[in-house]
């Protein structure tokens, strides 16, 4: 493949291929299953692809200071770990890569307003507390009122 390729460190998602012409950066190093990774390129005039087996294929689009960017979608099913991406870029045959970890989970569900419902176990937690509710709130009604009655 050409190229004194120094390999990734896994730590800053860098990796420069070939003198240094090409650099890779992933952001974020680590991602969740069905996260998002965000590929910047240094060095690929015309674009190219990057490669996974943690996503499917994406275009490297060039948007110009010789800078090329893809977004990928990490797979829901991909098993925890380390994983490496290729980069080829259009302009030459050099392949560059650099390791990023998958993390298990999606994290947090944040900002769905709602959009979850509630689990059977919550609906019947929930409706326990409204009928020990709806009891105590008649035993109160009941024994006050045979208070009052017994006074008058």
């Amino acid at each position: 493949m050409g190229g004194n390729n120094q390999g990734g460190n896994g730590q800053g998602g860098n990796v420069r291929k070939d003198n240094g012409r090409i650099t890779v950066r992933v952001n974020p190093q680590s991602v969740h299953q069905g996260g998002t990774l965000t590929i910047t390129v240094q060095g690929c005039k015309r674009g190219g692809t990057v490669a996974s087996n943690a996503f499917s294929q994406v275009q490297l689009s060039n948007n110009g200071q010789n800078q090329s960017t893809a977004s990928a979608r990490i797979h829901d099913h991909t098993t925890p770990g380390q994983y490496n991406l290729a980069v080829r870029c259009n302009d030459n045959s050099n392949v560059a890569t650099v390791q990023f970890t998958v993390l298990s989970a999606r994290g947090a569900q944040g900002g769905l307003g709602g959009s979850v419902g509630p689990s059977s176990t919550e609906m019947a937690i929930g409706g326990a507390l409204v009928a020990t509710a709806a009891v105590g709130g008649g035993l109160f009604v009941a024994r006050r009122r045979r208070t009052v009655s017994g006074r008058g």
